[in-house]
């Protein structure tokens, strides 16, 4: 299969519980083979089950250096964009508390495709990136959202080859359907034209 990011050729890579993962050759992401992925209904059925709560303690505590850092990047004039926002959008609920104006949009649960020909300041895209099975249309379209001087903030389980893929909690997820690597944040930002990417231990951001 070609990779669904790059569309380079594939490797065998694992096969885990009888689901099937794949390496792209060119951009390095590990992809679940697309037989594996649930149908609509079986994966926002998956996404109800995360029950995310806005005023849940720990996954407040779990986003708030990236609640912190769009906090010191912009100003409450600042139009942001919580992408994939699920059933609790808890970043957003945290920085409108701190008087920032944002959209919410989730093809699932806030599935307002208005709000997707509008331009932002800052986009949120957290514990999203991994549930992408077109990946290259969906960083597309976010970095045609972006503002010239704006930045994608992304949060998600970076593999490299010090994790043991076969024990990784992270692949049990069966919504994850695609797992980046260094080699691929920074594919994305050479293809797509973003000017920079930071790759820090809690988020990654790619500034337009």
């Amino acid at each position: 299969m070609p990779c669904s990011l790059c569309n380079r050729a594939t490797r065998n890579f694992e096969i885990i519980k009888e689901r099937e993962y794949v390496q792209c050759t060119g951009c390095k992401a590990i992809l679940l083979s697309p037989q594996h992925h649930l149908s609509p209904q079986a994966e926002k059925y998956r996404y109800i089950l995360h029950n995310n709560d806005v005023n849940d303690p720990g996954y407040i505590h779990f986003v708030n250096p990236l609640v912190q850092q769009i906090k010191s990047d912009f100003s409450l004039v600042d139009k942001g964009l919580d992408f994939g926002c699920g059933t609790g959008p808890v970043i957003a609920s945290e920085l409108e508390k701190s008087g920032f104006q944002l959209e919410l949009y989730d093809p699932y649960f806030k599935p307002n495709k208005k709000v997707l020909k509008g331009s932002f300041d800052f986009i949120i895209c957290c514990e999203v990136m991994e549930h992408f099975q077109n990946p290259l249309k969906e960083f597309k379209l976010l970095r045609s959202l972006l503002k010239s001087s704006g930045k994608l903030y992304c949060k998600t389980s970076v593999w490299d080859e010090a994790i043991d893929f076969h024990n990784w909690h992270y692949k049990d997820d069966l919504t994850h359907v695609i797992f980046y690597n260094k080699e691929t944040l920074n594919w994305i930002k050479e293809h797509l034209n973003f000017s920079s990417l930071e790759i820090q231990e809690e988020f990654i951001i790619f500034c337009a």
